[in-house]
């Protein structure tokens, strides 16, 4: 912890992917982390010069502040039950995997370039398909419910054909 509170603020690119390779380490026990963590990312992209802005600042000190402050986690029991939320924007994947009303992990991530490109109903569905890949440890063989915002998912299994991408 005192390692975290202390770390320096990064002043090149190699010293963003160290602190992200820390922080990423511990990123299921951090709510949202993809998308507090965008700014330093977009930092450590090729061609992209590194300035230091107070978007990047504000990003630093709150992944430092998530990393140094206790999560409210417990561990999954044996009795299955599962309850995966997910939600999807033109941002990121999100999704909390949770069992008897207390939460169990968050995972997220940023939109690849292609996915940038999807529509909505199919965001939806790969924050859907993000969340079983991802826990496919703690689901398998348990009974499960998904619950998303977008209710067109809702009639995706009485569509008499799937396009390419709802199919895989």
């Amino acid at each position: 912890v005192k390692a975290v509170v202390n770390w320096p603020q990064p002043t090149s690119v190699t010293e963003v992917r160290s602190f992200l390779g820390l922080a990423g380490y511990y990123r299921r026990f951090v709510e949202c982390f993809s998308t507090i963590a965008a700014p330093l990312t977009r930092l450590t992209r090729k061609g992209i010069k590194f300035e230091w802005s107070d978007e990047c600042e504000k990003s630093f000190n709150e992944l430092k502040t998530r990393l140094t402050t206790a999560p409210v986690l417990t561990l999954p029991d044996d009795g299955g039950n599962f309850v995966i939320y997910s939600d999807a924007s033109q941002q990121g994947l999100r999704c909390v995997l949770m069992q008897h009303g207390r939460v169990i992990a968050y995972a997220s991530r940023q939109l690849k370039k292609h996915e940038m490109n999807y529509p909505v109903h199919d965001l939806e569905l790969a924050a859907v398909v993000f969340a079983l890949k991802i826990w496919r440890h703690y689901l398998y063989g348990a009974t499960c419910q998904i619950f998303t915002d977008h209710k067109s998912l809702k009639y995706l299994f009485t569509q008499k054909e799937l396009n390419l991408r709802q199919s895989r």
